[in-house]
């Protein structure tokens, strides 16, 4: 009994490892189908558990509010904000060509909400060196593994009225 128990831990602990190196190497190595599967895991899997909480004081995630770039309809994709001289640090492990981002480019601003704080923000891409500055040693070991080189800075843009007083 003992011992068939021990080959059940053992396989886990085998299929674990394979997938955790699968998907360290699709990251590393940007291969699009890949990615492309682990996008659709995530966005299958992992969004809608985090999007519950996500936006709300106190969690670790944010939400982004945006519209399709083709269809117009609305959206929303929970991401991982740190704070950045006033703006907002992202990076981006699957690179800058998931659809959320292209729809942010594409309509050039895009509703955050952090801490319980709605914020409109615009996006530029930030290269390594400046985004680095920002990342504690922890997470710069992270990107390094995972082989992440694109960062975004989502900027906090001014809220003006466009009607007479």
């Amino acid at each position: 009994m003992w011992v068939w128990i021990l080959w059940v831990v053992v396989g886990l602990l085998v299929v674990a490892l394979g997938a955790f190196t699968t998907l360290l190497m699709a990251m590393r190595t940007k291969n699009r189908r890949a990615l492309l599967m682990i996008r659709r895991l995530g966005r299958w899997g992992t969004n809608h558990g985090m999007a519950r909480s996500a936006g709300e004081p106190g969690s670790s995630t944010a939400l982004i509010r945006h519209v399709g770039r083709r269809s117009g309809a609305p959206y929303v994709t929970p991401i991982g904000v740190l704070p950045m001289d006033g703006e907002f640090l992202v990076y981006l492990p699957y690179g800058p060509e998931v659809d959320w981002l292209r729809n942010v480019r594409a309509a050039g601003s895009a509703e955050l909400r952090v801490d319980g704080i709605t914020h409109t923000v615009s996006p530029r891409m930030v290269e390594p060196a400046e985004a680095l500055a920002y990342l504690s040693a922890r997470e710069r070991r992270s990107t390094q593994l995972f082989g992440i080189t694109d960062f975004l800075a989502l900027r906090r843009v001014p809220v003006t009225s466009g009607g007479p007083l």
